[in-house]
């Protein structure tokens, strides 16, 4: 008798074969199997798969993320009914979906200055210039850490200042154009980086002190122990500042600029949301309310070509 584990795994087999990553989504469907094993259940149920999705390693309220997790299993379970009549396949409304986004912190300038020049302070001196670099970049440019640490050599044409993002999120790939300033800072990397890593084990652009990739899975807790170096303090009744909030300063900070230049802001988003990598325009969008400055530009911006409603 095949087992739900086999199960399970064929299916992320076959889903991986058709082009699909599943690297969160695989982690969590083999966790639900795990929590089912140790119930001793053969058979997926509602109730099974609703305790799993409500009980997460960090206790977790927040409902539209147990619905994600719920999500794992109800897609696995629709294709295992065939398989097997018994699989029950969990309701889509038993969890409330109402996504809110997080409001992003955003860094100032001499925030990002500390946090570079606490970078620079790590050791040994490939670690610390690895990480300052790796800052600046995404500080500059709005890339997805998972970009940066993805890099490969090829892909860094300092010479023509533009770097290939290959196969990112959704599947796309992309080129992004970085200013003289950045490629220059990129180039003094490089040179550091075969100076004290002769050999490097990967192709990558961006190297840890073995020679390895950089996991973009391990950089947050570290950026944590820089936040603290940098003397970044957490905000009262916000969740602590994160290496991905790098992405959003750079997004509102480059929109605040258009409005203060008088720059036709709608006509640009198209070509900033190509540049940021998103697929979806509303996620360019969402950013024009990031910031209580931007807001404030938007609707003078707006009052300005539509009058006061007074005339």
């Amino acid at each position: 008798m095949i087992t739900l584990r086999e199960r399970a795994a064929e299916y992320l087999a076959m889903r991986r074969a058709l082009g699909f990553r599943l690297t969160t989504w695989g982690v969590r469907l083999m966790s639900f199997i795990s929590y089912l094993e140790s119930a001793g259940a053969t058979v997926i149920t509602t109730d099974a798969a609703l305790a799993w999705a409500t009980c997460t390693p960090r206790s977790s309220t927040d409902q539209v993320h147990w619905a994600r997790r719920l999500d794992v299993v109800r897609i696995f379970a629709r294709h295992l009914k065939t398989l097997d009549p018994a699989t029950e396949i969990p309701p889509g409304d038993i969890l409330c979906r109402r996504y809110r986004r997080i409001t992003p912190y955003l860094y100032s300038p001499a925030e990002v200055t500390a946090l570079l020049r606490a970078a620079g302070q790590l050791t040994p001196q490939l670690r610390g210039q690895t990480w300052q670099t790796v800052l600046g970049l995404l500080a500059v440019t709005g890339l997805r850490v998972s970009e940066a640490c993805r890099l490969d050599r090829d892909d860094v044409d300092l010479n023509a200042g533009v770097l290939t993002v290959r196969d990112s999120k959704f599947g796309k790939s992309r080129d992004v154009p970085v200013h003289q300033s950045a490629a220059a800072a990129l180039r003094g990397y490089g040179h550091l980086r075969d100076r004290l890593c002769p050999a490097p084990v990967v192709p990558a652009f961006f190297v840890s002190t073995r020679g390895t990739r950089l996991d973009a899975a391990n950089m947050p807790a570290d950026f944590a122990g820089l936040l603290d170096a940098a003397g970044i303090t957490a905000v009262p009744g916000r969740r602590r500042q994160r290496i991905h909030d790098l992405r959003h300063s750079f997004t509102v900070a480059t929109l605040l600029d258009w409005y203060r230049d008088g720059t036709d802001v709608q006509a640009r988003l198209p070509l900033l949301a190509t540049y940021l990598g998103h697929v979806d325009p509303k996620s360019t969008y969402w950013y024009l309310s990031g910031s209580p400055e931007l807001l404030a530009l938007v609707a003078a911006r707006l009052e300005h070509a539509f009058g006061d409603g007074n005339e």
